[in-house]
Parts: C-alpha cells; sequence; structure tokens
C-alpha cells in the first residue's frame, strides 16, 4: 500500500496549502471544490494502480497499464459529465477559443523543441509496437484529461483570485495542478520511506506549466493531449 501513503501526502500537501490560503486570505478557498479535487486525485490513483492491485489484471498479456489508464479515463469522463462541471468547462472539448491556435504556436513550439533535446541527450531503447501504441495514445489522454481538465477546473473553483501574466488568467490552483502532475512522478514512498528526484519534478511540472497555459489559452485539452503523446514518443523514434 505504499502508493496510497504517497498520494495521501500529497493530498494531505493540498489540503494543507488550502489551511493556510485560508489564515491567510480568509474567504479564498472554496472547500467543497478542494476536497472534491483531492477526492479525484484519490479515485484517479486508485484507479490507475487497479485500486492498489485489489482488482483483478484482466489484461495480463499487456506490458503496459492499458487497464488502469482506461479505467481513470472513464472516470474521469463521467465525473466531467455531471451538470455541475461540464465537459467543455473542464476542456474536454474540440473547440478551440477564437484566435488562440496562433498564440499557441510558439509554446508549442518550446514544448517540442524541450523534448526533442532531451530525446537526443537521452535517447530510449528500440519500442516495441506496444510500448509505441500505448505511448503514442494513453498518457497523453488519460493525464490531460485529469490534470489539465477535470483536476485544473476543480482545483481553480477551489481558490479565488487570478493574477492575468501572458495572455492568461492564472490562479493557485493552476499552480497547484501542475505541482501535483510533477509530485504524481517525482514523490513515492517505499520501504525507505519518502523519496523525491528533482529532475523528475522539473521534467514534469515545467512541461505541465506549458500545457496549462495552451489549455487556459485555447479552452481545450486537444493541443496538450497531441504534445504530451509527442513528448512521450520522440525518444523511441529518434
Amino acid at each position: 500500500m505504499n502508493g496510497l501513503v504517497s498520494i495521501g501526502a500529497v493530498i494531505a500537501m493540498l489540503l494543507g496549502v488550502g489551511a493556510i490560503a485560508t489564515m491567510v486570505r480568509p474567504g479564498t478557498v472554496r472547500w467543497r471544490w478542494l476536497l472534491a479535487a483531492a477526492a479525484a486525485i484519490l479515485v484517479n490513483d486508485a484507479l490507475l494502480t487497479r485500486v492498489y492491485r485489489t482488482i483483478p489484471d484482466f489484461l495480463p498479456a499487456a506490458e503496459w497499464n492499458w487497464q488502469g489508464k482506461l479505467l481513470a479515463l472513464g472516470v474521469t469522463l463521467f465525473v466531467a459529465a455531471h451538470p455541475a462541471i461540464g465537459w467543455r468547462a473542464a476542456g474536454l472539448t474540440l473547440r478551440q477559443a477564437p484566435r488562440s491556435l496562433v498564440a499557441v504556436v510558439p509554446v508549442a513550439a518550446i514544448y517540442v523543441a524541450l523534448f526533442v533535446a532531451l530525446a537526443l541527450m537521452r535517447p530510449e531503447d528500440p519500442a516495441t509496437p506496444e510500448a509505441l501504441a500505448f505511448q503514442m495514445t494513453m498518457p497523453g489522454i488519460e493525464e490531460e484529461t485529469f490534470y489539465r481538465g477535470l483536476l485544473l477546473l476543480l482545483l481553480e473553483r477551489a481558490f479565488a483570485g487570478r493574477r492575468r501574466f501572458l495572455g492568461v488568467d492564472w490562479s493557485l490552483g493552476a499552480l497547484l495542478a501542475c505541482a501535483i502532475f510533477g509530485l504524481a512522478h517525482a514523490f513515492s514512498y517505499g520501504d525507505d520511506g519518502f523519496a523525491f528526484e528533482p529532475l523528475f519534478m522539473a521534467l514534469t511540472a515545467v512541461p505541465s506549466l506549458l500545457a496549462v497555459w495552451i489549455r487556459l489559452r485555447t479552452g481545450s485539452v486537444l493541443i496538450p493531449i497531441l504534445l504530451h503523446n509527442f513528448g512521450n514518443t520522440i525518444g523511441f523514434l529518434i
């Protein structure tokens, strides 16, 4: 149950930020939305791990976590369909905000250049057909739908206040969505206690900031999905 301890610590950090924000600026935290975000993080992690390996593996021949990703994606879409949330409000739409695509091009180019540089510095071993199929689809679809879609919306509703920067309105919730995505990859708990990998944090949280900017500018997770899957795949192709 190490994964449960790890994600529990991340949720505790999130709620701690909410408590601090409440003390510093009373009335700026909408706790029902913050608790909904915490619950969404827990459920997403549980589904990705087949409820911490308690659900049978129905795809035992698969080397990659298709089952966990599909379960998590299905629940994210189901929750986002609730009238209090809505797919479009969560960015789960193909429609792009007017005049946003031209503005997105340079940011997308930075994202692509970053992952091409990483791939050149640390090329991957040749991929199996399954690995290539998985990396070209599931990480971007599931993770962007959750982190830049549902979770971002919940956290933006949880924290009041916006600051306009580089053409989009940033909230504390948007920054926390990036941090949580980074921690999901860099923070863990094992036999030796808690571990934190700063490099993994940087390599996930920084691209997450770019993806959040694109999501906020376009109103859609479509381009972040495409960029995410490109970043996961380019190392196998170079």
